[in-house]
């Protein structure tokens, strides 16, 4: 196949000059690859866990523990999503070494580079180990467990904090409606909160 630029080419969709290592709060969702409903299911509006979901949300959570500058907020581990707030915090940003490759990064200068310490850093991370587990359950190595990008909204205030809060607590509840469901007819298929994919 021949290579077209237009066709073949990776675009951003992340907000052009924000710096994502900055201190701030984000909202992530994540999507499975062809949005498969294979974490869980919903049950009388709560979300019962898979094991590969089980597997989701253990490295989401030690996704915190391993990475100090991070701290992770409200989540939920959908049937073929994840919704949560993460916050890069300012204190372990200080003497941070942000030059040179990083786990499985470009380096510095490819337009793919993603910075140390940084949203897309934490996202590349988390996915690598959640699908490397749920591929060794599965037996299926190298099988791809999510759509190739993801969805981030930097959080700006209390209020949209708190919304936004509310909004992935009541995401279970809420499933029947959800755009992300795919018994949902004409839906349309991006994350069912309003918001610009900076």
């Amino acid at each position: 196949m021949t290579y077209n630029r237009e066709r073949h080419h990776r675009r951003s969709i992340r907000l052009p000059g924000y710096d994502y290592a900055q201190a701030g709060a984000y909202f992530i969702t994540i999507c499975t690859k062809a949005r498969l409903c294979q974490f869980g299911d919903i049950v009388a509006g709560r979300m019962v866990l898979s094991p590969f979901g089980e597997i989701v949300m253990h490295e989401w959570q030690r996704s915190a523990v391993i990475r100090a500058e991070l701290a992770l907020d409200v989540f939920v581990v959908m049937p073929n999503h994840l919704h949560g707030i993460v916050m890069i915090l300012e204190d372990a940003r200080q003497g941070a070494d942000v030059v040179g490759a990083h786990g499985r990064a470009p380096l510095p200068g490819s337009p793919l580079h993603r910075p140390p310490r940084s949203v897309g850093s934490f996202i590349a991370g988390f996915k690598a180990a959640a699908s490397r587990r749920i591929n060794a359950l599965d037996q299926t190595p190298g099988h791809a467990v999510w759509q190739r990008n993801y969805y981030e909204h930097i959080i700006r205030s209390e209020a949209e904090l708190s919304r936004i809060r509310q909004y992935i607590s009541e995401n279970p509840a809420r499933w029947s409606e959800d755009p992300e469901n795919p018994t949902v007819v004409d839906a349309v298929r991006e994350p069912a909160l309003t918001y610009t994919s900076t």
